[in-house]
Order: C-alpha cells, then structure tokens, then sequence
C-alpha cells in the first residue's frame, strides 16, 4: 500500500509534531508493539480501562459501508474493528514504528487497510471523503486541537461524524508530570491547552469544555453527546497515571461525537 499524492497547501510540520514523532520511534513503540496483538486480536474496547463498545458506544452503531479515517492510528487496532465491522478504514500516523506494527498485524491477521504516513493536523486527503473520522488517545491527545479539528472537519462529508476520546480535563489537572492522578489541582485550567512534559519532551493538548465546544461549533460541526467515562468497579489499566479509585471517583477519560450538517 502506497501513501497518497501530497495535497497542495500543506505547510512545514510543526514543532510538536517532530518532537511526538520522534518520542515514539524512539521510546514508546516497543510497548504499544507487545501490545498490539491483543488488540487487534479482540473485539472493540476502549481506553484506559478497555471498557467493551457494549458498554461504552464509541462507534456509531451502523459502520457497514463507511469510509472512515483513523487519526492517530499508532498499531492500528481501532482500524481493524472497523475493517471487520464492514467499514473502508484509513489509518495514518506520523510514527514510522507505529505503523511498522500496524503492517506486521495485518500480515498476521490477514487484514488489509491503507496505512499512511502523515500528520493528522494536515493530511494529504481531498475535502469530504470520510463518513468517520475518529481519533482514540491518538490524535486527540497528541495534536493542536486547533489544527487537527479544523482538520478532521474539513475531510468529513455532510452527515459526517467525529468522534474521539482523550483524557478528561479534570484528569489532566490533577496529574503531575511525573506521577498518578491526586485529589490537588496542579494546573491552571483558565488558558489550558498545550502540555510540555519537562520529564520526556513529549507534547500533549487538553482544551477544556468550554473552549472545545466552542472550536467544534466554529468548524462547522454541531456536538452531539458527551460521555464522562467512570472505571469500571472492578476495573484495572496499564496505564498508571489513572489510578483506580480515583477514576471510579471522578472522570479519566471523556469520548465526544459531534457531526457535519447536511
């Protein structure tokens, strides 16, 4: 699989969108690799505590004949189920690594989706050729809101869906760089968006309510429901930073849906 013709317009990379790119080439691959298998392996769950579509309805409940674009992919399993579930999925990435997995699980799996290489805040992609665009602590979480919403509006066609998942805001307040979630607030949520992490270089967003409404309305989309995620009682993650009992207190995660009038 080839990667499309490089739309015209497209500007220089930004600053973050190297720095991420390379975190996860270098450091972060190796772990999401082990992982993958599982994954791709399983039918749809979802974030920290891989909680079943049954449970939690990321996907629209009709995905048979979509054509949809996974932004942020990493290995690629959000696009499998897809795949299974009837849908045409594209997932593109901006980690080489990450893609290599993806690869290595479609030849394991015999399942076979276009790969790209790209950047999610400005993809080589004409306007309006997705029916979903979807992002799940991809693109969300390691990408300026305010270039990859406009951007995920623009390749959606009228009735188009955006759906994503990302940390919550309150999560994100309450997290040290360095360490699980507490009950003090750490961060200033007034002017909250761009995270520099001092301990890895990476670079995270966390636009909050307000402000993300208001950027999903002013591109155009009209947000149609958003789901506060609690752990589940018996929930656990692999992922430290949430810690259990914080998370059946207060929200980790949150998965927005918004659409594209007709």
């Amino acid at each position: 699989m080839t990667d499309p013709p490089a739309r015209l317009g497209l500007v220089p990379t930004a600053e973050h969108v190297r720095s991420n790119r390379d975190l996860w080439d270098r450091e972060r691959s190796r772990w999401f690799a082990e992982r993958a298998r599982t994954m791709w392996a399983g039918p749809p769950r979802w974030g920290l505590w891989q909680i079943p579509q049954t449970h939690l309805p990321v996907f629209p409940d009709e995905l048979a004949g979509l054509d949809t674009i996974e932004l942020g992919c990493g290995t690629g399993y959000v696009s499998s189920w897809l795949a299974r579930a009837g849908a045409r999925p594209v997932g593109l990435d901006s980690s080489t690594a990450q893609l290599d997995t993806a690869r290595a699980m479609q030849d394991e799996f015999d399942l076979r989706f276009p790969l790209v290489h790209a950047d999610a805040e400005q993809t080589p992609f004409d306007d309006a050729g997705f029916d979903l665009a979807i992002s799940e602590h991809g693109a969300s979480g390691w990408c300026d809101p305010y270039r990859w919403i406009p951007e995920a509006a623009r390749l959606l066609r009228p009735g188009g869906q955006l759906v994503f998942v990302r940390n919550s805001t309150l999560l994100t307040l309450c997290c040290p760089y360095d360490g699980p979630a507490g009950t003090t607030l750490l961060h200033d949520q007034f002017g909250l968006n761009r995270m520099d992490d001092p301990t890895d270089g990476s670079v995270t967003f966390q636009l909050p309510t307000g402000p993300m409404i208001r950027l999903l309305r002013d591109c155009g989309l009209v947000l149609d429901d958003l789901i506060e995620v609690q752990a589940p009682a018996a929930g656990s993650s692999e992922f430290d930073y949430a810690p259990p009992d914080w998370s059946r207190r207060w929200p980790s995660e949150e998965v927005w849906k918004a659409h594209k009038p007709r």
